[in-house]
């Protein structure tokens, strides 16, 4: 079973989500046979590497609210990610452009260590407010994950490196219709949005197995009486 999940790294959702999926996974009898990969999207592909706006501002100013305004409803999601185990510190989040977190995810998928970057730029965003638009930070995240930080700095400092990458992610996500991350599509054909309950995870894993498992192998396509051999033996179709 492959899962393919479209996710920014300042999108708590995300992060909310991607942990309620492994939770679910824990508990599924065949979580040997899911293979979890992860996707680019930019939901604000516009937005500046370095702002002078705090990430309540930046709230305010995006859905027209006021700070305090912003402060609440980040406070519920606070809530939902203390839930699953997870830390946001919104009061020092740096709001930046993720664009090269991305392409370093990319990276890191050549070294074989997406899943652990993945996680780090998670973390680092949400629990340790660092800056992923700056390329030490990165680098430092890289390294982490046992990349080698001075390759890793070269790479994120050539622009054009991995961004066909990046941007065929987001392509494939327009093409079926992702809308809002994160977005969970499990073998290409059914579709999970947003951060569901655990329960709603394991449940769709359920259900996908058995349907696939249950699906013949071959599907006979043919019509009519006619002629097979079996065993060593032949049977001609009745003449008509």
């Amino acid at each position: 079973m492959k899962i393919e999940v479209w996710s920014d790294y300042v999108c708590p959702f995300c992060y909310i989500g991607k942990r309620r999926l492994e939770k679910a996974l824990e508990t599924f009898d065949h979580r040997d046979q899911v293979d979890v990969q992860f996707k680019s999207f930019e939901l604000e592909p516009e937005a500046p590497r370095v702002s002078d706006e705090s990430m309540y501002e930046k709230l305010a100013g995006k859905y027209g609210i006021s700070v305090d305004e912003a402060k609440r409803m980040n406070e519920g999601i606070r809530r939902q990610a203390a839930e699953e185990g997870l830390t946001f510190n919104f009061d020092t989040m740096i709001p930046t452009n993720t664009f090269d977190a991305h392409r370093l995810a990319h990276f890191a998928e050549s070294k074989n260590k997406e899943k652990e970057v993945h996680e780090k730029l998670l973390h680092a965003y949400f629990t340790e407010s660092k800056h992923l638009g700056d390329h030490e930070v990165l680098a430092d995240i890289a390294a982490e994950a046992g990349i080698d930080r001075d390759e890793t700095l070269a790479f994120l400092a050539d622009e054009t490196a991995l961004v066909d990458e990046v941007r065929n992610d987001e392509q494939a996500s327009q093409l079926i219709g992702v809308r809002g991350v994160p977005f969970f599509l499990i073998n290409r054909k059914y579709g999970i949005s947003g951060a569901q309950p655990i329960d709603t995870f394991l449940a769709a894993l359920e259900k996908v197995w058995q349907e696939e498992s249950s699906e013949p192998i071959l599907q006979n396509l043919g019509s009519g009486d006619a002629g097979a051999c079996v065993d060593g033996s032949c049977d001609l179709p009745d003449e008509k």
